[in-house]
Order: C-alpha cells, then sequence, then structure tokens
C-alpha cells in the first residue's frame, strides 16, 4: 500500500506532490482552496494516483512544463481524457507533445485556477520552450514548479554551450533577480529547495558550465 501524500497548505491553494513513473518524476496537484479546482502540474504517469488525489471533474487544467516524454508520455492522456481538463505547455515545445495543447503559452502569460493565478516563465535550454509556473501563498511566500530547468544544486541539463547560456541566463534574469530569498522551488525531480538555499551557488554554476 502506498503511503498518504502530504498537503502543503497554502492558504489559498494546496500542493500535493506524487512521485510517478520509472525515472522518479514529480507530479503537483494543486488545489484552489476556495473552489476546490484543480490544476496539475506535469502529469507524468501513473494517471490512477493522480485522479485518486481528488474528483476528476476538479481537474479544470493540466500544465506540462516541457517536452520530454517522461512528462507527459504514461499519464497526460488519461488524466485529460478522465477529466476533461485544459491543457497548457509552452508554445515552442508544444508540438513535441502528443496530446493536443489547448493554450500555448509564452513568457510573461498567466494560468488561473479557481481563485488562483499563477504567472508563468518561459525558459530556454533545457528545451526550447520550458516553462515555470509561479504561484504566490497566502503568506507572501512565492512557489516555482520548475519543471527541469531549475534543481537543487544547478540548472537542468544542456546539450550545447549556448544553450547553458540561455538556461543560466535566464534563471538568474527571470527567477534569482526577480524572487526572494524564501521562494520555493518544486523541481520535476527529486526534493524542493528555495532561492537562498541556491543563489549563492550561481557563479559557481555558470564557471562549470552545467
Amino acid at each position: 500500500m502506498s503511503t498518504p501524500n502530504p498537503i502543503i497548505d497554502c492558504g489559498n491553494f494546496t500542493i500535493v506532490r506524487l512521485v510517478a513513473g520509472a525515472m522518479d518524476n514529480n507530479v503537483y496537484v494543486l488545489t484552489c482552496v476556495s473552489s476546490q479546482e484543480v490544476l496539475v502540474v506535469d502529469a507524468a504517469a501513473e494517471p490512477e494516483r493522480i485522479l485518486a488525489t481528488t474528483r476528476p471533474n476538479k481537474i479544470r487544467k493540466v500544465l506540462t512544463t516541457h517536452s520530454h516524454r517522461d512528462h507527459w508520455e504514461h499519464g497526460l492522456a488519461t488524466v485529460v481524457a478522465a477529466s476533461g481538463a485544459t491543457t497548457y505547455a509552452g508554445r515552442l515545445d508544444a508540438s513535441a507533445i502528443s496530446v493536443h495543447t489547448d493554450v500555448l503559452l509564452d513568457h510573461g502569460d498567466t494560468v488561473t485556477f479557481g481563485a488562483v493565478t499563477g504567472d508563468v516563465i518561459g525558459l530556454s535550454g533545457h528545451t526550447p520552450g520550458s516553462v515555470c509556473l509561479v504561484l504566490t501563498a497566502d503568506d507572501g511566500i512565492h512557489h516555482i514548479f520548475s519543471g527541469d530547468s531549475l534543481f537543487p544544486g544547478g540548472v537542468g541539463k544542456t546539450t550545447t554551450p549556448d544553450d547553458f547560456r540561455s538556461l543560466i541566463d535566464g534563471v538568474t534574469m527571470r527567477i534569482f533577480d526577480v524572487y526572494d530569498d524564501s521562494t520555493v522551488v518544486h523541481p520535476g525531480h527529486g526534493l524542493p529547495t528555495t532561492l537562498g538555499s541556491e543563489r549563492g551557488a550561481l557563479p559557481h554554476w555558470r564557471e562549470r558550465g552545467w
């Protein structure tokens, strides 16, 4: 029997993190407290577990952070079919996702579920059209769902020096230069971190090139 997944209560929304699939992907089930509407970030795998966290008709939107198959191949289609949810993904990544993307996202867009509105950050490097979603809790703390663009200990994997420079520049200017140290980063794999825990290492990340 799987253990219950803890609920993080942010006041205006809650977060449930599921670790799913062969690559231990993080699936985030975000629920608006006032309406109980749900946004799923990266319906990666084990769709039955995702659907079991809430009533399927409460899942109104599913956002895929980027086009790599481990973040959508084994869960997205089933979750969307069961819920009728609207799908979201970065404009430059959507064509590589086999499930149709209803809403194409660009940097600066917003995504709303119930009474909660999140800001979209576009980052190029791990993939051309990776996106992060930023939600602000009732206590003022920001929560960034970063996909594979930012992890504890570094940015996501890139394949060329140009891609690395694009990603490290984007993460620096659009995340670290904008949000304070209390900001929580919820990555696509592994445990969360804070910007305060990572900020001092930015020059080292840039120097080592990954």
